[in-house]
């Protein structure tokens, strides 16, 4: 395609962004300062918050996370499910990122460029382990991918962390240092603890979004749920996005702002992983000619992790002042301004993907963000 044309459509399709869309990096770095300044200023804060818990699982956290879920999973159009349960090529290929390539890969990085911060290599592992169950939904409909296989590989990926989550992180923690002649270490984790923060945080806005199209169609037709119910609720996805990433920086901004140093060594990784998992995806994606929505929804389901989980899963483990909780605070801090860049890099490549059969429906209308 010659490259003029390519980026005016590029221009094209960021045009018909919402202003919320179209500036959303503003918005993010806006709500990311904002959440460092209050943990660092406002004393007690950060231990407000994270005591406004049940059974472990942090209130505000949840709400801005039910509250950005819900409107993208009530987009989906749960009558084409079958259309991406039989794509075996996006199936196997998702499964193979996630669960070989994503830990193994940042077992390395955490290796390799931490080899002297073994509480902050720890944690990155951890995070390696977290397969991305939340807010992978937003940036797959913010670059225009395809909910349909958003919402399967997501709910893929729930399943295998319910199963594989522990044994992974005795064999990458434990077993494979002690083959390798390198230090060992554990983590302490349930089924129980990974399946709750599942139900939580994809279940419930799983269930309301199905629950809203299957009786908002029955009572008032497709045409009135998709042209004047969605495009209502649409902004509050973006909405729940920004309360979260400022809750999420607040409960830690004073770790992170004390720790500057600490926060470059533990990003230098983590820029690495999500470069080549985002980068690995679209290219094994366009590989397979699958088409520019489901690449999108590959790489991007591929490159995000359950950092909620991680955090979790560290606190419980070695305390919440700990560097391996640390590390997984810095996770948020570092992903969320990388896959929000990546969200217009896939904007931008998307006429390059016009010469191949579309494999799903048509692209999600940007109106409704």
């Amino acid at each position: 395609m010659n490259p003029t044309v390519a980026t005016d459509a590029a221009a094209s399709v960021l045009g018909k962004l919402s202003l919320l869309d179209r500036f959303l990096p503003l918005w993010i770095g806006i709500t990311m300062a904002v959440g460092l300044l209050l943990g660092h200023l406002v004393p007690g804060l950060n231990i407000a918050l994270d005591e406004a818990q049940v059974d472990g699982v942090s209130l505000p956290i949840a709400l801005g996370l039910l509250i950005m879920m819900y409107p993208v999973l009530a987009k989906v159009r749960y009558d084409r499910l079958d259309t991406v349960t039989g794509d075996r090529k996006l199936l196997s290929s998702s499964l193979a990122l996630n669960w070989v390539l994503g830990p193994a890969l940042m077992f390395a990085l955490a290796w390799l460029l931490l080899p002297d911060l073994p509480e902050y290599r720890t944690g990155l592992i951890i995070i390696g382990l977290a397969r991305c169950i939340a807010m992978v939904i937003i940036w797959n409909d913010l670059a225009c991918g395809d909910r349909e296989a958003a919402a399967v590989l997501v709910a893929l990926n729930s399943v295998f962390q319910v199963v594989m989550f522990a044994f992974l992180g005795w064999f990458y923690l434990s077993v494979l240092p002690r083959w390798l002649g390198l230090a060992q270490t554990t983590i302490s984790t349930s089924p129980w603890q990974i399946a709750k923060s599942v139900l939580i945080f994809l279940g419930i806005p799983l269930l309301a979004g199905y629950l809203s199209r299957r009786l908002g169609e029955k009572a008032r037709g497709r045409d009135w749920y998709e042209t004047r119910f969605l495009p209502k609720i649409g902004p509050w996805a973006l909405y729940g996005l920004l309360f979260t990433i400022v809750i999420l920086f607040a409960l830690q901004g004073d770790q992170i702002t004390h720790h500057p140093l600490n926060v470059v060594r533990i990003a230098l990784p983590l820029l690495a992983y999500f470069a080549i998992m985002w980068g690995g995806g679209y290219a094994l994606g366009a590989l397979l000619g699958l088409g520019y929505q489901r690449t999108t929804t590959l790489a991007f389901t591929a490159a995000g992790n359950n950092f909620e989980l991680a955090i979790a899963v560290a606190i419980a483990t070695y305390g919440a002042t700990s560097g391996q909780a640390l590390a997984g605070v810095v996770g948020p801090l570092i992903e969320v301004p990388v896959l929000v860049a990546l969200v217009y890099v896939s904007l931008a490549v998307r006429p390059r993907f016009a010469d191949q059969a579309p494999s799903s429906t048509a692209a999600p209308d940007r109106s409704t963000p």
